[in-house]
């Protein structure tokens, strides 16, 4: 992990990953920031955090960014290769704890994989 300048926007959006342990979509963390930050300060970020590999992300379904914390990652070595789920009721997305071997291509250098699970999560099975 790089160097990271503890900045109270900094503070802030690690604070939404934290309380949350989920993916959280860029949209949801504008919203919810609204009042606090502005939408490029957000964006720019998220990269940086990404970039230091305390946070990674991944597209939705819908085409749509999201992040979530990342574990055992550094800013040279991204080591969170793991497939995410997204509830089709809810909305919720998770990263899945489930470990994905990546196949080597010949004539290629994969950088990054992105699996989406797709389905109803335990709340949305079971409402009680």
């Amino acid at each position: 992990m790089g160097v990271i300048r503890k900045t109270r926007s900094i503070d802030l959006i690690l604070r939404e990953f934290k309380s949350d342990k989920i993916a959280i979509s860029v949209s949801d963390l504008v919203t919810r920031l609204d009042s606090k930050l502005n939408k490029t300060t957000i964006y720019r970020v998220l990269e940086r955090l990404e970039e230091d590999g305390l946070l990674h992300s991944f597209l939705r379904q819908s085409g749509n960014s999201c992040y979530a914390m990342c574990s055992n990652s550094t800013k040279s070595k991204h080591a969170d290769k793991h497939p995410h789920f997204e509830c089709v009721d809810c909305g919720k997305i998770d990263c899945l704890k489930l470990e994905v071997k990546i196949p080597e291509i010949s004539n290629r250098k994969i950088s990054s994989s992105q699996i989406l699970i797709q389905g109803k999560c335990e709340q949305c099975i079971d409402p009680k």
